[in-house]
């Protein structure tokens, strides 16, 4: 039963993802109304790629790398999906062992690494069609949901920095 109940939300989500396609806002396209960028005094203005002034030919390949991405961006969401699908299934079940669980969960750290790399990519592909003008407006981490959780981690990345020690106490001098 819980296989058929696993098959079922696997198939389900994956209708959800198929359904609803990652398409790129047209290059042409400019903030509506709503989504302006605040910006605070001194703050330099930050926009997607899509949103600078791109001469016709940048907007072509722009297009053309944004379409590519976000297909293969979208299998990868999907594998992912279902790969932490069953993680669920594994950790709510007795008769799984821990080694299996593990497992699984190094080929999700794998496939999110897998994501990472692609999306770095692609953003210096992008960067390579920007002119230095724009490159100094150019918010990488805006053209990418991921990249934007990556930059925003509340945690630091790697070991816990250690804390300096206090200094040691010993008699006043005064």
């Amino acid at each position: 039963m819980t296989k058929f109940l696993t098959r079922c939300l696997v198939i389900s989500g994956l209708v959800i993802c198929l359904a609803a396609p990652a398409f790129t806002q047209p290059s042409g396209m400019r903030p509506g109304h709503g989504m302006e960028r605040r910006h605070g005094r001194g703050e330099r203005q930050c926009r997607t790629a899509s949103e600078l002034n791109l001469s016709p030919e940048q907007a072509g390949t722009l297009d053309l790398l944004a379409q590519a991405y976000f297909q293969e961006a979208k299998r990868d969401r999907i594998e992912l999906f279902s790969k932490r699908l069953e993680i669920k299934e594994y950790l709510t079940n007795p008769a799984v062992k821990a080694e299996v669980i593990q497992a699984k969960n190094g080929e999700i750290i794998e496939l999110q690494s897998k994501m990472e790399e692609k999306t770095v990519a692609y953003l210096l592909k992008v960067r390579s069609l920007l002119t230095p003008e724009q490159l100094k407006i150019w918010c990488p981490e805006q053209e990418s949901p991921m990249l934007h959780r990556m930059m925003e981690r509340p945690f630091p990345m790697g070991p816990p920095m250690p804390r300096p020690s206090p200094p040691p106490e010993g008699p006043n001098k005064e």
